[in-house]
């Protein structure tokens, strides 16, 4: 329902004291009295794009909502206190992401001068209006709404002025300079009758405001500061303006006004000159009544939307010059800086606050940008970190940093230049020291890979039959460092001081490492496969010349010793070669060798001059002189012969090799080698005798000469008293008369077996069987199978025999038992009856069984 011919009929009937002094005013012309008189009846409110609200519209304010669907926001509170949803609320009304394709515009004035409802009217807010039966503050705070006519952040400030707040005056003073710093267009809404006051037109606050203005743009007293080349335009709204008076002398006058309170403010010295129209644009509009003049004061707001919507006209007020250059996206960050500057009484320099915000969003949008770029990468750092080499690294690397840095660039280049510009470079900085890592460790892993493939390489190569093991080093070593560098070379980023040449310095020198240890070990292997030689060398040649000893026993061993020692070094010099071995190695090396063909020679002169060995040395030498003769002829001792004589010579003889044995003693002292030093891995205090001059020549200690020359002299003697046992069985042998007795006694049986058919053809076939079994070589087989029947008769015979034993222990007992002859009581046997008579009784059983 229209409630507009009430509200109408009660301000006629007692009318505020605003109207009343317009109806008052000598310069209001009768049509306007008589319009207001007239004004009983008013035709139905215009639709929402026509020029009155309707009555839906109406609804939808009173409900907080504007024409959009989307609710107002108290961005400060009565309390002084910035909101914290500002920025969901901007996303909920969709402007978050606009960019720079955004305004914000703000409403300045008196309590209770309709500023509430100019926006609502102007821009489709939902802003509480005040109940006009009530006469009392509705905005309290700042609250904010957007335009349902464009991409507008409009804000209702609390008026100034008002009784709630009295004298107190700081609020009115923060809230206007938060809304000049935040805003590109600043509504000044003022009644036509206030217009020429000082305190009723706000022209005390105003002159704040601009005193205000010049630390925000002026920076301060600081000269050095650059002035900023953002403008506000204050936009003064002068309502309820009935014609009286034209609008050339209203804005004629309120521009002086202006001018006369910037000529009185105190400017710094570099801000002397400075002109109004350096920091502002005025701008007027006016607006007749509401409630008197209903149609055409939405007609008029028609026309003034126009102004904030209609980018054509001339008067267009948002122009680019006015836009604070925040970003959408960056607006509350920035607002709520600003507001608590205001709070705390701070310089308020809105460069500074631009940057800051800058700063504020650029570290967003690098944070979201750090924080995909960590999530991509996140994939690969396992495997890295688990020791795995990431094929193209690189390539990823810089798709994650071209993608992170467009990220940035795209929502951060709206922003403050020099901020946007450093953060980007703060952001890069981060993004490679977080790459840095990931290069470090591919580098490692491809160290440690290249490690093992060169080691596999090396072990590959050594296995082949006449490597050379110089060669095989330089070609792993090669191919591992060009793996490397190719690897490493990939995975750098350009723009990056990341260097490899210190990893490639610790690859090689693990190389060389590595090639040193195989080189090591391929030289004593080299050295003991030598040894093994020399060894072998030196095993026939000692045997054989001590197994003959002659007082030039040594030479032969020492000179075979010096021929192998040679041998063996000039063996390992050739192979040397092809290892790339230091001098200090070879000679190590060399050293080494010296002492194990040495320890080898004297380990072999131990064994071959051990106690059996010489004894059985002594003893083949006796035989050979006592048991045969100058011609080598086996010795049959003979009655005749001088066995005495024979076997003392021998013995002479072979005493006279044993002191031969004791020493190392050639015939020519240079024969004589020097000692080598031990090695370092012998135990020298162990086992001191092979390296020790006094001792390392000696072989047999006196005593021990001794010892052997007794147990020489004790086997000599039982081979002469074996050879004197020789002669005499030789003597006793059988006469041979006796051959001629047999011949004679077994003739007969002879011409028997010969002249009888069947003997002869026995013997025949028997003769025949010998013959092809020794043809065929069966005899062996025979015999031995002979000998195994007749051994398992033996065994089973055996076995029978102690099962027989064994029933009978008793009568074996008394059978084995010897008796004594007794002289009294013995019969012709020289036993004794009574127990003979037993025995009898236990062999008669024993033989029944």
């Amino acid at each position: 329902m229209n409630q507009t011919p009430q509200i109408a009929s009660d301000l006629l009937s007692n009318p505020p004291p605003e109207l009343q002094r317009i109806l008052d005013d000598p310069r209001t012309t009768d049509e306007a009295r008589q319009a207001v008189k007239e004004v009983s009846v008013v035709s139905p409110p215009p639709t929402h794009n026509g020029l009155v609200a309707t009555q839906k519209e109406m609804e939808q304010t009173s409900n907080g909502v504007n024409s959009a669907g989307e609710g107002r926001l108290q961005i400060v509170n009565e309390h002084q206190e910035f909101t914290k949803e500002l920025s969901p609320y901007l996303s909920k009304w969709g402007l978050l992401d606009k960019g720079f394709a955004y305004d914000v515009v703000s409403v300045f004035g008196s309590q209770s001068t309709g500023k509430s409802t100019l926006l609502n009217r102007l821009f489709g807010t939902s802003f509480d209006v005040m109940d006009e039966s009530r006469r009392q503050q509705t905005t309290k705070g700042i609250w904010m709404c957007p335009s349902a006519y464009g991409n507008t952040l409009v804000m209702d400030v609390e008026g100034t002025d008002g009784r709630e707040r009295g004298e107190d005056q700081d609020f009115e003073r923060k809230s206007a300079l938060f809304s000049l710093a935040s805003t590109e267009v600043l509504i000044v809404n003022l009644w036509e009758h206030q217009i020429g006051l000082y305190n009723g037109a706000n022209m005390g606050l105003l002159k704040t405001v601009f005193e205000v203005n010049l630390g925000l743009f002026g920076g301060g007293g600081d000269s050095s500061k650059p002035k900023p080349q953002e403008k506000t335009m204050i936009l003064f709204v002068i309502r309820d303006h009935v014609g009286s008076t034209p609008v050339s002398n209203l804005t004629a006058t309120l521009t002086q006004d202006m001018e006369k309170i910037w000529a009185s403010l105190s400017k710094p010295q570099h801000l002397a000159d400075a002109t109004l129209s350096s920091y502002f644009d005025l701008s007027f509009a006016t607006l007749p009544h509401k409630v008197l003049m209903p149609e055409k004061f939405e007609e008029e707001i028609l026309e003034l939307r126009k102004r904030f919507t209609d980018r054509s006209r001339p008067d267009y007020v948002f122009q680019p010059s006015y836009h604070k250059r925040i970003p959408a996206d960056g607006v509350g960050f920035y607002m709520e800086g600003i507001w608590q500057q205001v709070l705390t009484n701070k310089d308020l320099d809105l460069p500074t606050q631009q940057e800051l915000l800058a700063q504020f969003r650029c570290d967003e949008i690098s944070a979201s940008a750090t924080e995909t770029f960590l999530a991509s990468s996140k994939v690969v750092r396992k495997p890295i970190e688990a020791g795995q080499v990431v094929e193209g690294l690189g390539v990823l690397m810089k798709d994650w940093l071209d993608t992170a840095l467009g990220k940035f660039d795209r929502d951060a280049s709206r922003y403050h230049a020099g901020v946007y510009q450093r953060k980007r470079l703060d952001l890069l900085s981060s993004l490679h020291s977080n790459l840095s890592s990931l290069f470090l460790g591919q580098l490692k892993n491809l160290h440690k890979i290249e490690l093992n493939n060169f080691t596999k390489n090396l072990s590959k190569g050594t296995k082949e039959v006449n490597y050379d093991f110089a060669k095989i080093v330089t070609q792993a070593q090669q191919q591992a460092r060009q793996n490397f560098l190719t690897s490493a070379k990939e995975v750098v980023v350009d723009g990056t001081d990341w260097e490899y040449t210190s990893e490639l310095e610790l690859l090689e020198d693990d190389l060389k490492n590595i090639a040193d240890r195989y080189r090591k070990d391929e030289t004593k292997k080299m050295v003991n496969t030598i040894e093994r030689n020399v060894k072998r060398q030196l095993l026939e040649p000692v045997e054989v010349a001590l197994s003959q000893p002659s007082p030039k026993m040594w030479d032969t061993v020492l000179t075979t010793y010096k021929e192998v020692s040679e041998d063996a070094e000039g063996s390992y010099l050739s192979k040397a070669k092809s290892y790339n071995c230091s001098d200090e190695e070879n000679e190590a090396a060399l050293a080494s060798l010296r002492a194990r063909t040495w320890l080898s020679l004297r380990r072999k002169l131990e064994e071959q001059t051990s106690d059996a060995t010489i004894l059985a040395t002594l003893r083949t030498t006796f035989e050979e002189r006592f048991r045969y003769d100058e011609a080598g002829v086996p010795r049959v001792w003979k009655p005749e012969d001088d066995i005495e004589s024979a076997f003392t010579k021998a013995k002479e003889e072979t005493l006279k090799l044993l002191p031969i044995f004791s020493q190392i003693t050639p015939t020519t002292s240079s024969l004589l080698p020097s000692l080598p030093s031990p090695e370092v891995t012998f135990d020298i205090e162990s086992d001191p005798i092979p390296f020790d001059p006094s001792t390392s020549f000696v072989l047999l200690s006196p005593t021990k000469l001794l010892s052997l020359e007794t147990r020489f002299k004790r086997e000599a003697d039982a081979a002469y008293v074996e050879a004197k046992r020789s002669m005499v069985s030789s003597v006793a042998q059988v006469p041979l008369w006796m051959y001629g007795i047999m011949v004679v006694l077994g003739w007969n049986e002879a011409m028997a077996v010969l002249f009888n058919p069947l003997y002869f053809a026995m013997l025949l076939v028997l003769g025949a069987s010998a013959y092809i079994i020794l043809q065929l070589g069966l005899a062996g087989p025979l015999l031995q199978v002979t000998r195994t029947v007749l051994n398992e008769i033996k065994r089973i015979a055996t076995d029978k025999l102690r099962e027989a034993f064994k029933e009978v222990p008793e009568a074996q007992r008394v059978l084995n038992t010897p008796y004594l002859a007794n002289a009294n009581n013995t019969s012709a046997d020289g036993l004794r009856s009574e127990e003979r008579e037993k025995g009898e009784l236990l062999k008669e059983k024993f033989v029944e069984k």
